[in-house]
């Protein structure tokens, strides 16, 4: 009788308890090594996969003449602020469709915010300092930016069909962003999705030679 008791309670349990699906993403590059600041969206025609959230305020700081971070994820709505942790001044702007603005900030001063209201991709740049360059990412979808290890876990997702499309600054120049179709057949179904794309080389670390300190 025990036993029974035991076991029914578990059932009970068990019943209540809701599993997701998960999708694990990886992104390398041709050789096989890890890339980070990956720009990985995740889209569904059958699932609603936006988060719906508060806006939010996010920063990207100058130091050592290099916005930080160098990609970033924001939903339509959140704002931004520019900081300038350097010893140097920098005149910060973005001709983008989605933002237009130009900012100087002198050492230690910071922006007032900027709502960023309108989907799309940001480029960031300083006038004085060429080699500085940031990308905004603005998209009312599931998206994540790949740390240096090169790999995103999409959690809690309902079964479904999924399109993953990955971006990244330094994609070929004509090469579009490679997208996959992962279908979760339950929600407690787990899925990989890899990637290897072709970068050319970080324009960061190329020479400025125009660089002027101020």
């Amino acid at each position: 009788m025990r036993w029974r008791l035991m076991l029914a309670w578990l059932l009970a349990g068990s019943a209540g308890t809701v599993w997701a699906g998960q999708l694990v993403v990886r992104v390398s590059d041709t050789n096989g090594r890890a890339v980070g600041d990956a720009v990985v969206t995740l889209t569904s025609a059958t699932a609603a996969t936006g988060v719906a959230a508060a806006p939010v305020t996010r920063y990207v700081d100058q130091r050592d003449e290099t916005f930080i971070p160098y990609v970033q994820v924001v939903r339509p709505g959140d704002r931004v602020v520019f900081r300038n942790s350097d010893g140097t001044r920098h005149h910060v702007y973005s001709f983008s469709d989605a933002k237009a603005f130009e900012l100087l900030l002198h050492p230690g001063e910071s922006s007032p915010p900027l709502t960023l209201d309108k989907a799309g991709l940001v480029a960031i740049g300083c006038n004085i300092h060429d080699h500085m360059i940031a990308y905004l990412l603005v998209s009312p979808a599931r998206a994540r930016v790949t740390p240096s290890q090169g790999q995103v876990v999409f959690a809690h997702l309902p079964s479904g069909k999924y399109t993953v499309t990955v971006w990244h600054p330094q994609l070929r120049p004509g090469q579009a962003p490679p997208s996959e179709v992962k279908i979760l057949a339950t929600e407690a179904d787990a899925q990989r999705a890899d990637f290897a794309l072709s970068l050319i080389p970080d324009p960061r670390e190329l020479s400025d030679r125009e660089h002027v300190d101020y």
